[in-house]
């Protein structure tokens, strides 16, 4: 008898386009998920179970046009697939939704508040995150959770994620040189973690302080070797 895989009949990734070549009208639509990939790389060193996809088209109908986040999360896949990375965002072989997806809004509205949120809603990805740069006195930085169905904003800054075991939030710092409002990854107790330019910067930081703890020590242990000499005692016999 014939065994019928309906998998088999769906384009695969390579097939795809990798998005909906819409080119993006404000530079924080790539800065911002690329400064949220690039922490998360350095939270999760060891960790081979996430994919942080940016402008990527995710597939979840071969007969329609993939949604396109700005950014998204995915737990519970392949980090790599192989040297070539993924083209492209494909359900039917994934087989896991991204749990997070996020939308930085530019001057040109495109749907952030109705269609693509009603969308990712219909998909029942988990948490909806939405960052409007040009807001005054509504929140800039909007969280919202799936419950039955519909999507919840959820209060504060950063936002706790235990399905993901970390929060997201927003204050000011400085990446690529660029001083203004950022994104930020944070844990359980509230603090974020450090950028790659603030990782280096500390560990440029610690490597001069103990430089200088040493070069203290030495000039402690030469003054110690002079006091001696003085006294009519070689230090050299000391040891």
């Amino acid at each position: 008898m014939l065994n019928y895989d309906p998998l088999a009949c769906l384009p695969s990734s390579e097939e795809l386009p990798d998005s909906d070549d819409t080119p993006v009208d404000n530079e924080l639509q790539d800065l911002i998920p690329g400064l949220l990939k690039a922490i998360l790389a350095m939270a999760w060193p060891e960790r081979m179970d996430w994919f942080f996809g940016i402008d990527m088209g995710i597939y979840y109908d071969p007969d329609l046009p993939p949604i396109v986040p700005d950014g998204f999360l995915s737990l519970g896949v392949e980090r790599f697939y192989d040297e070539n990375l993924r083209p492209s965002y494909v359900l039917w072989e994934e087989k896991k939704l991204p749990i997070l997806v996020l939308e930085v809004v530019s001057q040109t509205y495109r749907g952030e508040y109705s269609t693509k949120k009603a969308e990712y809603a219909r998909l029942g990805i988990l948490y909806y995150v939405v960052y409007n740069p040009f807001r005054r006195r509504k929140p800039r930085l909007e969280v919202y959770k799936l419950v039955n169905n519909v999507y919840e904003f959820q209060d504060g800054n950063p936002v706790w994620l235990p399905e993901i075991s970390l929060g997201i939030g927003i204050e000011r710092g400085t990446y690529l040189g660029i001083p203004r409002e950022w994104m930020y990854w944070y844990n359980q107790q509230g603090q974020r973690f450090l950028t790659p330019e603030e990782d280096k910067t500390l560990a440029q930081q610690e490597a001069q302080q103990a430089k200088q703890e040493a070069q203290q020590a030495q000039r402690r242990t030469e003054l110690l070797a002079e006091r001696l000499r003085s006294l009519g005692i070689d230090p050299d016999s000391l040891t």
